[in-house]
């Protein structure tokens, strides 16, 4: 990893509560997945503020459980290094994506690798994933990534080793991604500031108090 890279971590999934507290701040792979056009953004909000109820289930448990095997698979045939690192964008630190894999190849060009498992035969990735590939690709300005997939039947995996394809860098879909993510960022702000009273100046002994109010969502990154 680069000391670019490096000065962009967040956190890292190895410490859930820091890594979860991080992602609340921010927009994600994991919530550009579901927007699929302007209609998903008050969902989309409602995701982000309350949760999406979904706690995990057998087939997230058996994800988790295959992904160190599947990460050693990547590294081992495609050089890709297994990483839990949380990044930021290099412009906007809202942007943040936990890339399953990273390197730097010979040309000094980033490349990722996301892995999944799944109950099906795919015939192609499917579309909510490559949302998270493509975003995962603006976070880090990666060029392309290997997606790694493991089909199972009944969580007894249905081939001897998993199954992957590159996926090249796209700039049309992460630019639609973004404007989409700048819109999420808009309802939340305005969801979280909704019905404040305005600010008055602060006295000397009400600035000398150590707590502060909660700041809406537009400022949380930018106050890091």
């Amino acid at each position: 990893m680069t000391p670019e890279l490096a000065a962009r971590i967040v956190a890292d999934s190895r410490d859930r509560v820091a890594w979860v507290r991080a992602r609340s701040r921010g927009i994600t792979a994991t919530d550009v997945a579901s927007l699929t056009s302007e209609r998903a953004i008050p969902r989309a909000a409602d995701a982000k503020l309350m949760g999406s109820g979904f706690s995990g289930n057998a087939y997230t448990a058996h994800g988790r459980a295959r992904e160190p095997q599947i990460a050693g698979w990547v590294a081992a045939t495609h050089g890709i290094q297994p990483s839990s690192a949380l990044f930021h964008a290099v412009v906007e630190k809202r942007h943040l994506a936990t890339p399953d894999g990273i390197a730097v190849d010979a040309g000094g060009r980033i490349v990722l690798a996301e892995i999944k498992t799944t109950n099906k035969q795919w015939r192609s990735i499917p579309r909510s994933y490559l949302r998270q590939v493509w975003w995962q690709q603006h976070v880090l300005g990666a060029e392309r990534t290997l997606v790694a997939w493991e089909q199972h039947d009944d969580f007894v995996p249905v081939d001897d080793e998993p199954r992957c394809v590159w996926v090249d860098r796209d700039d049309v879909e992460i630019a639609r991604l973004v404007r989409l993510a700048t819109a999420l960022i808009d309802e939340l702000y305005h969801r979280t500031t909704r019905g404040r009273t305005p600010v008055e100046p602060m006295s000397a002994e009400r600035m000398a108090q150590p707590s502060a109010p909660r700041q809406p969502f537009r400022a949380l990154a930018l106050a890091d």
